[in-house]
């Protein structure tokens, strides 16, 4: 003969509902210490990783420029040297015909001269504005880098602080989940994450949600101090238990 499950009573799942919230409160208002830092930390160094990325491209793209340089220069000197031996040549033409196609020739070559010294000095232009982008992205990187620095340093005195204290908080909200009805639980979880302050289970404050602050009517006030049945807040859907109530003055 099977042996029949024990139901648990509303009031001790209200009881354990209420018991997991005031734990995962706590590990939330370690989590509100340690602020937007684990945030800002995580954007600074995606940020401080884009900025060497732009560092590295325009690291290449310089390079690029100064082999153009190079090259044009070497092209420069190579027509000189061309000029220089068709003008040797010339004094040693035995007709006007030989003499006007060595002319042709430095023409072109020091037509090639100008080309180069143009492509020198716009390559050169560009590298210097290149420059300029690369030693302010430097620049921007210590500052990122130094403010990285800071949040880090800071960030790890919270956890240090804090950190054994949530490790224990941990344990025992899993702990505390296990004895949680599994359809309870992903309730519990999902009106957890709905709202910001991580507020699922909440008491009557002043007649009012402790979660949104609705007022609740008398009737049903008693409903859920009778603790007979889980009472949802009808503005905000939190599970309302009267637990740490606090009555009017």
């Amino acid at each position: 003969m099977a042996t029949a499950v024990k139901e648990i009573p509303i009031e001790e799942k209200l009881k354990q509902l209420y018991e997991l919230q005031q734990i995962d409160s706590q590990i939330d208002r370690i989590q509100i210490l340690k602020g937007e830092l684990p945030i800002e930390v995580r954007d600074l160094e995606d940020e401080i990783a884009g900025y060497r990325t732009r560092l590295d491209n325009l690291q290449e793209e310089i390079s690029g420029y100064e082999q153009e340089v190079q090259n044009r220069r070497n092209a420069k000197a190579m027509a000189s040297e061309l000029i220089a031996r068709y003008e040797k040549q010339q004094d040693n033409v035995k007709n006007n015909r030989e003499f006007e196609a060595l002319t042709k020739e430095i023409e072109m070559q020091r037509l090639e001269i100008q080309l180069c010294e143009t492509r020198i000095t716009k390559a050169q232009g560009f590298m210097e504005t290149k420059k300029a982008v690369l030693e302010e992205t430097e620049s921007l990187i210590s500052n990122c880098e130094k403010n990285l620095k800071a949040k880090q340093k800071e960030l790890e005195k919270i956890i240090e602080e804090t950190d054994k204290e949530e490790q224990e908080l941990q344990k025992q909200s899993e702990k505390q989940s296990k004895n949680i009805e599994d359809r309870l639980l992903k309730a519990y979880k999902k009106v957890r994450g709905a709202y910001r302050n991580g507020l699922s289970v909440v008491s009557i404050q002043r007649s009012a949600c402790g979660g949104c602050y609705a007022k609740i009517p008398p009737q049903r006030q008693s409903e859920i101090r009778q603790l007979r049945r889980i009472i949802l807040c009808e503005h905000c859907g939190r599970i309302l238990v009267p637990f740490g109530e606090i009555t009017e003055e």
